[in-house]
């Protein structure tokens, strides 16, 4: 049975995509150990998902690879920060540069920061995503309760081999 030739564009269901991600990741990798194999290559492959994840694959150490590599260069030790838009290019710095200013100022707006810009619905779906954070954090901080007083229970009846002692009335009012 033949394979399905599928276009090459962004897959747009998520799961599907990262499904994707995932498969031909291993298959890159995986040829990239086949060439090393039969042509005796190093090979230093640095892959980030979506999600901003790091995936890397080297035949020998990623470090010496890339230290190699910018011998090859000429760039040397000292020289690879001042020299970082040059070797990323200039479009995947400016991405990068991009991504990082995005996630600062989503983290400022859930820190209650720059929050004037915003349109109604913006703050809506900020709002709707802080309760539910808020919810989750509530339950796992309940759960952690509900586990320390059990957990207590425990002590306290291993301690007084499960009798229960009553508290004396200390008024008049009490003992009735």
């Amino acid at each position: 049975m033949a394979r399905k030739k599928i276009p090459i564009k962004k897959i747009d269901n998520i799961n599907a995509r990262q499904v994707t991600f995932s498969k031909r990741r291993k298959g890159l990798f995986k040829k990239a150990q086949e060439l090393s194999t039969l042509c005796d290559a190093q090979i230093a492959l640095i892959v980030f998902s979506a999600t901003s994840k790091l995936f890397e694959y080297a035949t020998s150490s990623m470090q010496q690879i890339l230290e190699r590599r910018n011998r090859h260069s000429g760039v040397q030790g000292s020289d690879i920060s001042s020299t970082g838009q040059q070797q990323l290019g200039s479009e995947s710095f400016d991405m990068l540069r991009k991504v990082v200013e995005d996630k600062t100022h989503e983290l400022s707006q859930l820190n209650g920061q720059d929050l004037q810009g915003l349109t109604i619905q913006e703050l809506q779906k900020l709002e709707e995503l802080l309760q539910r954070r808020w919810t989750t954090i509530s339950k796992i901080k309940e759960e952690k309760m509900t586990q320390e007083i059990n957990s207590l229970k425990t002590k306290v009846n291993a301690h007084t081999g499960g009798r229960t002692y009553r508290r004396e009335p200390e008024t008049e009012a009490e003992f009735l």
